[in-house]
């Protein structure tokens, strides 16, 4: 085994809400993401899944993103001395993220069609040249993600009753399941949420028609689903209320805590930075 692959991930603060408490009539806590050094929770996966790569000796790393994956897997395969080839929806990503992909030097190539069709040509990629799939379809990306929800057990002393957070692919959500489990605090109710319109959404992170993990999000979770409207409300509240400025898919949480209105301790994740989607500021 090499050196562990870091760039410092994790360790993100979990920030009291008070107003938007107030607001949503519970106690509300927002777990920042946004934090992390490429700005979005996908860095404790690709530490893990990249750092292993280089490990076993691949040859280089490949992944579809709607933006996040790709400006992680980008910067964690920079920092492990390996090739990356990044597939995106033609048109599909916010300016934000692809800059980032661009600064660290992986090979950008678009897909015609949806995020699905570039996931497909990934998987061929992978199977092809030998490179390593780092999508959430790699078990080293959910074993990584979990560290978010042993974090909170640790910074709030014990399980949150509620843990609310966006439903893309679902990649996440499995990878919160496993770190209440692993943590052994008792499972909260977890809230997956999907927009209402997901092959348009303004919250371009969770604009996947088909989630690869369905099926294991269905059985663990509650799905909520809110519309785009109701994604650009709370958005625009996080920050006017509590400062916090998260890039539009991250409110979903929020935004399925205001439709459900679950009572006692709950914890939004803010999956990703604001600045990873500059344009959408122009919704508000």
């Amino acid at each position: 085994m090499g050196m562990k692959l870091t760039l410092g991930e994790g360790g993100t603060p979990l920030v009291a809400a008070p107003r938007l408490s107030e607001r949503l009539g519970c106690d509300v806590w927002l777990k920042w993401e946004g934090a992390n050094p490429t700005g979005s929770f996908k860095d404790r996966g690709m530490a893990v899944a990249v750092g292993r790569a280089a490990d076993r000796g691949a040859p280089g790393v490949v992944c579809a993103s709607t933006g996040n994956t790709a400006a992680s897997a980008s910067a964690y395969a920079a920092r492990a001395g390996l090739p990356a080839v990044i597939l995106l929806p033609a048109g599909a990503v916010a300016r934000g993220k692809l800059v980032q992909v661009v600064a660290a030097g992986a090979e950008l190539r678009e897909v015609e069609g949806t995020f699905e069709e570039a996931h497909r040509r990934a998987r061929e990629l992978a199977d092809d040249e030998g490179l390593v799939n780092v999508n959430s379809i790699n078990p080293d990306r959910i074993e990584g993600q979990a560290s978010a929800a042993r974090e909170i057990v640790e910074q709030l002393g014990g399980a949150p009753d509620v843990v609310a957070l966006p439903y893309g692919g679902g990649g996440n959500t499995c990878a919160y399941v496993r770190g209440f489990a692993e943590a052994d605090s008792g499972s909260p109710r977890i809230l997956s949420v999907q927009s209402a319109e997901r092959a348009t959404t303004i919250g371009s992170a969770i604009r996947i028609v088909s989630p690869v993990h369905r099926e294991q999000v269905e059985a663990a979770a509650e799905v909520v689903t809110v519309p785009d409207a109701d994604l650009l409300e709370w958005w625009s509240a996080i920050a006017r209320l509590e400062g916090l400025f998260c890039e539009p898919a991250s409110a979903a949480g929020v935004a399925g805590v205001a439709q459900v209105r679950p009572r006692g301790r709950v914890v939004c994740v803010l999956t990703g930075h604001g600045l990873k989607d500059p344009d959408a500021v122009e919704r508000l």
